[in-house]
C-alpha cells in the first residue's frame, strides 16, 4: 500500500510539473484563449465586451461642445514605463521549476539603458522594423536597449504572437516611451531651416555684390557694363511716353489745325493778281528800295519782289 501510495504521488507530481510546464509556455507564447490559468478570465473579458457593446449608444457629433486643448509639452516629453506592474508569476515559476522573470528596472537602470542606447546611435538611425525614420511618431526603449516606433513594435507581438525583441531575441523585455527621436528630429529641421535661410541670404548679398561692383576680369567687366548700359537705355525707353495711339491723334490735330490756317489764308488771298496789281507792287517796291539805298536799280528790285513773292 505504501508503495502505491508512494508510487501514485510521484505520478501526480510530475503530472502537476507537466501542465505547469505546459502553462508557463503558453503563457510565455500570449496564447491567452489556449491558457489553462487565463480561460476563465478571457470568458469574464468576452462577457463584458458583449455587455458593453449592448450599453453602447450612438451619439451625433455637433461640434458645438468643444473646446480647444492646448497640448500640455511637459507631458509630451515625459518618459513612463508601460508595464510598470510586473506580470504574476506561473505555477512553474512557484513551484521552481523555472526562475522567477526579472524585476522592474529602477529609473537609474532606465538611465543606464538609455545611454547604452545612445551611444549604438540607435534614435539616429531608422526603426528596424519599418526602416523609416522616427521623426515625430511614438517611440519606445525596450530593456535590451534597443528602440523601436511604438506602433511597429506592437504589430510585430501581434504577428509573432510572443513578447520577443525583433533583433536580439530576448524574451519578456520592458519598455519604455522615450522622445529621443522626436528632439533629434527637431534639432535636425531647426538646422535645415538655418541653412535654407543662411543661403539665402548669402545668395541675396552676393547677387547685389555682382550688380554693384566691377569685376576685376576684363572679359567680365566688359560684360558687366554692357549689362548696365542696356539696363540704362531700356530704362530711359521706358520713361518716354510710347502710346502710339496719342501720338497718331496728336498729328492728326495738327494737320487739322494747319488745314483750317491754309484755308484762311486762301479765303483772304486766295484770288489772283492783276496787271495793276503787279504795277502797284513794283512802284511800291521800287520807292522802298530806293528810300533804304540809291544805288538799287529797278532791275534789283524787281529782282528783290519776284523773290519776295516766290
Amino acid at each position: 500500500m505504501l508503495k502505491n501510495k508512494g508510487h501514485s504521488s510521484k505520478k501526480d507530481n510530475l503530472a502537476v510539473n507537466a501542465v505547469a510546464l505546459q502553462d508557463h509556455i503558453l503563457r510565455d507564447l500570449q496564447l491567452r484563449n489556449l491558457s489553462v490559468a487565463d480561460h476563465s478570465k478571457t470568458q469574464v473579458q468576452k462577457k463584458e465586451n458583449k455587455s458593453l457593446k449592448r450599453d453602447t449608444k450612438l451619439i451625433t457629433d455637433t461640434g458645438l461642445k468643444k473646446t480647444m486643448q492646448c497640448p500640455n509639452l511637459e507631458d509630451s516629453e515625459k518618459e513612463y514605463v508601460l508595464d510598470p506592474k510586473p506580470p504574476p508569476l506561473t505555477l512553474a515559476q512557484k513551484l521552481g521549476l523555472i526562475g522567477p522573470p526579472p524585476p522592474q528596472l529602477s529609473s537609474d537602470e532606465w538611465e543606464k539603458v538609455k545611454q547604452r542606447s545612445l551611444l549604438q546611435g540607435d534614435s539616429v538611425q531608422p526603426c528596424p522594423i519599418c526602416k523609416e525614420e522616427f521623426e515625430l511618431r511614438p517611440q519606445v526603449l525596450l530593456s535590451c536597449s534597443h528602440v523601436f516606433h511604438r506602433a511597429c513594435l506592437q504589430a510585430f507581438e501581434k504577428f509573432t504572437n510572443k513578447k520577443t525583441c525583433p533583433l536580439c531575441r530576448k524574451n519578456q523585455y520592458q519598455t519604455r516611451v522615450i522622445h529621443d527621436g522626436a528632439r533629434l528630429f527637431r534639432i535636425k529641421c531647426v538646422t535645415r531651416i538655418q541653412a535654407y535661410w543662411r543661403g539665402y541670404v548669402v545668395r541675396k548679398w552676393y547677387r547685389n555684390l555682382r550688380e554693384t561692383v566691377p569685376p576685376t576680369d576684363a572679359k567680365l567687366r566688359k560684360k558687366f557694363f554692357e549689362k548696365k548700359f542696356t539696363e540704362i537705355s531700356h530704362r530711359i525707353l521706358c520713361s518716354y511716353n510710347t502710346n502710339i495711339e496719342e501720338l497718331f491723334a496728336e498729328i492728326d490735330r495738327c494737320l487739322a489745325i494747319n488745314r483750317s490756317v491754309l484755308q484762311q489764308f486762301e479765303e483772304k488771298y486766295g484770288h489772283e493778281i492783276t496787271e495793276e496789281e503787279w504795277e502797284k507792287i513794283q512802284v511800291q517796291n521800287e520807292t522802298s528800295a530806293c528810300l533804304e539805298d540809291p544805288r538799287l536799280g529797278a532791275h534789283d528790285a524787281h529782282f528783290s519782289l519776284s523773290h519776295f513773292l516766290l
